[in-house]
């Protein structure tokens, strides 16, 4: 078990550890609980009952939160041609084809997400191992492997949040941060919830949520009660 600091612990107190809060009342005790100096960021766990080793149970997409996330996200298009333009005039922060590949084999990561178009799926494809593990290849699931180009940054800029299931099953979707408002966290969970409740696969037998908890950064999580 990790050691947790005093801080936590005293912000663990004011959390009943096995009481299923309503949404309304763990967004106010999230912000109550957080202790950092900066704005953190709020995150919800979905802990599913789907099995991540069959394909058919895999969850993954986009959506985009009603009231954002909070956070600037930059955006790399790698394409070529024409599209090039369209990026720049997109509002993307950075655009170019193979030469920004290559930056990227060098180390270069000052960005947070890649949208490509599909003919550069190929170069892409080369670089899954450098990709793949930060989670930064583009996929058609998530809209980042688009020919509109215009619509995916907007998409990305206004909050877009991608989401998929891990080893364990779990689904991990920030939420905003904990300076927004607290009906606008609330929309925001009750968004991403709907989408991940539609998502349940076919295959699941069952139970399919086990449980949904929220937690600010470097904060003690608190469990909601997603059947209310």
């Amino acid at each position: 078990m990790p050691k947790h600091g005093k801080k936590y612990l005293e912000a663990a107190k004011l959390i009943e550890k096995e009481r299923l809060y309503p949404v309304e009342e763990a967004v106010q005790l999230v912000k109550k609980v957080c202790y950092t100096k900066f704005d953190a960021t709020v995150e919800v766990v979905f802990k599913l009952n789907v099995d991540p080793r069959h394909a058919d149970q895999q969850l993954r997409g986009a959506m985009v939160l009603p009231h954002g996330t909070g956070k600037s996200q930059r955006v790399l298009v790698i394409t070529q041609g024409a599209k090039e333009t369209e990026a720049k005039d997109a509002g993307a922060d950075y655009v170019g084809g193979k030469e920004l590949l290559e930056q990227i084999k060098g180390g270069w990561f000052d960005f947070d997400v890649i949208v490509a178009t599909p003919d550069m799926m190929g170069e892409l494809g080369k670089m899954g191992k450098i990709l793949g593990p930060k989670g930064l290849m583009p996929n058609p699931k998530t809209g980042t492997v688009t020919m509109d180009l215009a619509k995916a940054i907007d998409e990305i800029k206004k909050g877009k949040v991608t989401y998929r299931t891990d080893k364990e099953g779990n689904v991990a979707v920030i939420i905003g941060k904990t300076s927004f408002a607290d009906d606008k966290l609330v929309d925001n969970y009750r968004a991403i919830y709907d989408v991940i409740l539609k998502a349940r696969p076919a295959a699941v037998k069952g139970t399919y949520m086990k449980n949904v908890a929220m937690s600010a950064s470097m904060s003690p999580s608190i469990k909601i009660d997603h059947a209310l």
